[in-house]
């Protein structure tokens, strides 16, 4: 569980992050899922944007995938997802 400081010092570091991965029509499908847990764990912290013909809205997408990958729902903002989980084998985030 992240502490405040912490989500405010990682909201700071994905201002700078442009790459996104997109949930589409297909939805929170297992090869969409594996995606995103190879980016966790090469980059730390990721931003998914949930595209207009997504069964699900951003607020409802944020949690599951951050259930379902074990990593941390840092923000939703509009349809844009910020999802943290410490690399298990070369972390570059020192959370504070």
């Amino acid at each position: 569980m992240l502490k405040g400081n912490q989500k405010r010092y990682l909201k700071g570091l994905a201002n700078g992050i442009s790459q996104r991965y997109l949930l589409g029509k297909g939805g929170i499908e297992d090869t969409f899922l594996k995606q995103i847990d190879a980016a966790l764990e090469a980059k730390e912290l990721i931003k998914v944007g949930v595209l207009d013909g997504s069964p699900l809205p951003a607020k409802e997408a944020g949690p599951i995938l951050a259930e379902k990958t074990g990593a941390e729902l840092v923000q939703v903002i509009g349809k844009v997802v910020v999802l943290y989980r410490k690399s298990a084998k070369l972390a570059k985030i020192v959370l504070p």
